[in-house]
């Protein structure tokens, strides 16, 4: 048996009144579909645990004073850190509270400045 077998099955002749013939071992018929998964899970899934693993400890890690943009494109640098939300300050004396998940990215010090 070469691997062509397995790729393409030869065509048998059916008969009228006998029994199906056998397909082969329940592993072989079912060794696709767990290939699917693992490749499934090594190209998609486990990525996405590793960013939402990041994105959580960059919310842990937000100060008072970190240069901010949300997931909606405000940039500005973070007065308040609570529970749940944060109060981000994008003009003076302009302040816009968000929640702590709408944080995007941490910009490094005095790129806002810059800008």
């Amino acid at each position: 048996m070469n691997l062509l077998d397995f790729l393409i099955p030869a065509a048998q002749a059916q008969t009228t009144g006998g029994a199906p013939a056998s397909g082969g071992s329940p592993l072989l018929t079912f060794l696709p579909m767990i290939g699917l998964l693992v490749v499934m899970y090594f190209l998609m899934i486990r990525p996405q645990m590793k960013r939402q693993k990041e994105h959580r400890a960059m919310l842990d890690k937000l100060s008072r004073g970190d240069e901010v943009i949300t997931s909606g494109g405000i940039a500005g640098v973070v007065s308040e850190v609570g529970e749940n939300f944060i109060t981000i300050e994008v003009a003076d004396n302009v302040r816009v509270r968000v929640q702590k998940g709408a944080v995007g990215n941490v910009l490094p010090k005095g790129t806002l400045k810059s800008a």
